[in-house]
């Protein structure tokens, strides 16, 4: 994982007011919960005493209890009481919790993976997805290394070939290209596919240099988006499991149908319509090998 980033993880709604959830992230088992104020917290999922896990336990109020001897954990990690030992004694202050800034926002759960920091950066996130915009989630599991899936999303001449009934229908086997430019956090993608017609692919330095906006967006670490037109947006936050899994949280953002009901219906169809397309990416890119990909690998 690419460490000193923050990674959307969750959604909002999986993490619910007074009651832990346990999940694997980051390759490591984590426990989210809430405070009082409804603010989440991210811990290891393991008590200091005995490593029983604390998703298993309860919340308290401000705290975490661990199912095994009660041990109370509060957001920072500490343990602030000992049952065993009486309500008027003092924990040991060996009985730590890893825990890890956590932020709300987007819809998402994000977790701090990296140095500790007086000053942490800003979240990443696409701005234009504002609240002008509504969104249906559909979230996917890939048993890939999540740099594998976000390769894919990145890739533009699969189209043809792994979406030739869908959104890579018209045989434009040919790339122009793409051209890559970086844009604050990340990077750009400006895409020219065409018919074969018999003159050899333009490389990028070839092409007239973009403007307006790009096609494909990417957000580091986790962060996608496909601008489909003004009004329609597809995009994944890829959470990684650990090194052979991840979970895509794919979503259709639109803003074209304002009705409630109606709204709700485009939504459901448009994430619906999306995981079909993803789930031609992902019968193939399971397949790749390594699953893990990386700068130099033959």
């Amino acid at each position: 994982m690419i460490p000193n980033q923050w990674y959307a993880v969750l959604e909002s709604d999986e993490v619910k007011r007074g009651r832990p959830v346990g999940v694997t992230r980051l390759g490591e088992k984590l426990v989210f919960w809430r405070d009082s104020a409804g603010h989440p917290v991210c811990q290891r999922d393991k008590c200091a005493h005995r490593g029983a896990a604390l998703s298993l336990g309860r919340v308290s109020g401000d705290r975490v209890v661990c199912p095994f001897h009660g041990l109370e954990y509060d957001s920072t990690g500490r343990c602030q009481a000992v049952p065993a030992n009486g309500s008027h004694s003092e924990a040991p202050e060996r009985l730590q919790v890893p825990t890890y800034p956590t932020r709300e926002a987007h819809g998402f759960v994000w977790v701090w993976w990296g140095e500790d920091r007086a000053d942490l950066p800003p979240l990443p996130f696409f701005d234009e997805l504002d609240d002008s915009f509504t969104y249906s989630t559909f979230r996917y599991h890939w048993p890939v290394h999540y740099s594998r899936a976000i390769e894919n999303q990145l890739d533009v001449v699969h189209l043809p070939f792994v979406h030739h009934n869908t959104i890579g229908r018209g045989h434009r086997t040919v790339v122009d290209g793409p051209v890559v430019r970086d844009i604050p956090g990340g990077l750009g993608v400006w895409v020219h596919n065409r018919v074969d017609n018999g003159s050899p692919a333009k490389r990028p330095q070839e092409l007239d240099e973009p403007s307006g906006l790009p096609l494909l967006w990417f957000h580091y670490p986790c962060l996608w988006q496909n601008r489909i037109g003004e009004d329609i947006r597809v995009a994944i936050s890829f959470a990684p499991i650990d090194e052979g899994n991840t979970l895509l949280y794919l979503r259709f953002y639109q803003r074209f149908m304002t009705v409630l009901g109606l709204r709700r219906v485009v939504g459901k169809l448009g994430a619906l319509g999306s995981a079909f397309i993803a789930w031609q990416d992902r019968r193939v890119v399971i397949t790749q090998q390594p699953v893990k990909s990386s700068l130099k690998m033959g």
